[in-house]
C-alpha cells in the first residue's frame, strides 16, 4: 500500500476539534453538551455584512484579484487609519481567513528547516500552520502565575540559532487571553532588530480589550517597516468565522512581492467572503460597545466561578474571549474526553479544549484547559456548575 507522507504524519490534530466525535455521541444519548471548546462567538453577524450577500447582483461570481478584491482593500485603509494604522491597498493581501494570510508569511519568509520561535501556550494551529511550510517551531514558556505576560528578553534570546527567521505573536492571545502592553512590544522590537528577524502578529481579537486598556499594535513600532507582518480576520470581530476572509498586511515590498505569488497559485480569496467583510466595515460603533459589554460580563462569570473551585486558579484577562484555567485535574486530555464520554450533571456536561495542544513543548498544559467564553451569562453558569461537579468526582483530581 502507498505510504503517506512524513509531512502528513506529523500534522498534528487540532486539540479544539478532535473531541468533536464524543460530544456528537453524549448528544446521541441526550445530554446537553455546553461548547466552551471553539472561538465561535453566538453574537450575531452584523446585518450590514449579511444583506451586502443577499443583495449580491453580480450575474457571475468572478474571480476576484489574487490580491483581494480592490475595492475591499481601500476601504480597508480607513479601517486602520482609524487605529492609527497607516498603510496602502497594495500593502494588503486577502486570504481566506488568517489561516491563509499565515501560511503565506512563513511560506515568503521561511525556508524548510528554518525556525519560528513563539511563546506558548499559543493558538494550536501554529502549530500545522508549521508543519504545511517545512518551519520548525522553537516554544519559550510564558507562566499562568504571571498571566501568560511576555517571557524574558533573556528567554528569547537562548532560543535564537542561525535557522532563526521570525518570531509570532498573537494580541490579544489566543488561547490565554493577555494583551501585550507597548512596553512588552518594545522588547520584541529590540530582538527583532538585533537579529534581522521578521515578526508576526495576529491580531485578530483587536476589538475586545478590557479593563480600559488599549490595544498596541506591531505596526505602531517604529524602525520595523520591512521586519512587521500583521495578520488580521474578520471572524471574530464581526462574528462571522464561517465568510474565511483574513489578511496579511506588510509595507515591505519585496515581502509582498513574494506572498502575491503565493496568492496567485491558489487563484483568489473567496468572492461571498470578500463582499459581506468590506460591507462589515460599515457597522456602527455601537455593535463593538455591545459586544466588548458581553464580552466583559461573560469573562467576569467565568473568572470568578474558577477560582471559586477548589484547586483551580485563572488568571484574569485584559483581551479576547478566552481563559486557560489550571486544575486540579491528571491528564487534560483524558479529563476533557471523560467530561464527555463519562460525566453529566443533570443530563448536562461541558466540552473544553486540552491545553496540551497550546504547547509544543511535550509534558506541558496537562493540568490546564482552554474556555472560550462565547455563550450567553446563563448558559455560562450553568457549563461553570458543571466542571465544578466534575471536578469533585473525576477520578484522576489530583488534589
Amino acid at each position: 500500500m502507498p505510504q503517506i507522507s512524513q509531512k502528513g504524519r506529523r500534522m498534528p490534530e487540532s486539540p479544539i476539534r478532535k473531541l468533536v466525535p464524543f460530544a456528537e455521541a453524549a448528544k446521541k444519548r441526550g445530554i446537553k453538551v455546553y461548547h466552551l471548546n471553539i472561538g465561535q462567538p453566538d453574537i450575531e453577524t452584523p446585518e450590514i455584512a449579511l444583506n451586502a450577500v443577499r443583495n449580491f447582483n453580480q450575474k457571475v461570481v468572478e474571480y476576484s484579484h489574487s490580491a483581494g478584491i480592490r475595492s475591499y482593500r481601500e476601504k480597508l485603509i480607513e479601517y486602520y487609519k482609524k487605529h492609527n494604522i497607516h498603510i496602502t491597498a497594495d500593502d494588503i493581501i486577502i486570504g481566506a481567513g488568517a489561516s491563509e494570510a499565515i501560511l503565506f508569511a512563513m511560506n515568503s519568509c521561511m525556508d524548510n528547516g528554518d525556525e519560528i520561535i513563539i511563546p506558548e501556550p499559543f493558538y494550536a494551529n501554529y502549530n500545522g500552520f508549521a508543519v504545511n511550510a517545512g518551519v520548525n517551531v522553537v516554544p519559550i514558556p510564558s507562566s499562568i502565575e504571571t498571566g501568560f505576560a511576555l517571557p524574558p528578553i533573556a528567554e528569547f534570546e537562548k532560543a535564537i540559532t542561525p535557522k532563526t527567521k521570525a518570531i509570532i505573536i498573537c494580541n490579544p492571545n489566543n488561547p490565554t487571553g493577555y494583551l501585550y502592553s507597548k512596553e512588552e512590544l518594545e522588547v520584541l522590537r529590540e530582538i527583532v532588530l538585533k537579529y534581522d528577524l521578521f515578526l508576526f502578529s495576529d491580531e485578530v481579537y483587536r476589538e475586545f480589550c478590557y479593563d480600559g486598556k488599549e490595544h498596541f499594535s506591531v505596526m505602531h513600532l517604529e524602525g520595523l517597516e520591512n521586519n512587521v507582518v500583521l495578520i488580521d480576520s474578520v471572524s471574530k470581530r464581526y462574528s462571522a468565522c464561517g465568510v474565511r476572509i483574513g489578511a496579511m498586511i506588510s509595507k515591505n515590498k519585496e515581502l509582498m512581492a513574494t506572498a502575491m505569488k503565493f496568492a496567485q497559485a491558489r487563484l483568489s480569496p473567496p468572492t461571498f467572503g470578500q463582499v459581506a467583510a468590506e460591507a462589515a466595515i460599515d457597522t456602527p460603533d455601537e455593535y463593538f460597545e455591545n459586544v466588548l459589554n458581553e464580552y466583559l460580563a461573560r469573562r467576569d462569570v467565568v473568572v470568578e466561578c474558577i477560582n471559586k473551585m477548589e484547586g483551580a486558579y485563572c488568571p484574569n484577562p485584559s483581551g479576547a474571549f478566552y481563559v486557560v484555567a489550571k486544575l486540579p485535574i491528571d491528564d487534560s486530555d483524558k479529563f476533557c474526553k471523560w467530561l464527555l464520554e463519562d460525566f453529566n450533571y443533570n443530563k448536562e456536561t461541558v466540552m473544553l479544549a486540552p491545553a496540551t495542544g497550546f504547547y509544543a513543548t511535550k509534558g506541558k498544559g496537562l493540568n490546564e484547559v482552554r474556555i472560550s467564553y462565547v455563550l450567553n451569562v446563563e448558559d455560562l453558569r450553568k457549563s461553570m456548575k458543571c466542571l465544578e461537579e466534575a471536578l469533585k468526582v473525576y477520578p484522576g483530581r489530583t488534589i
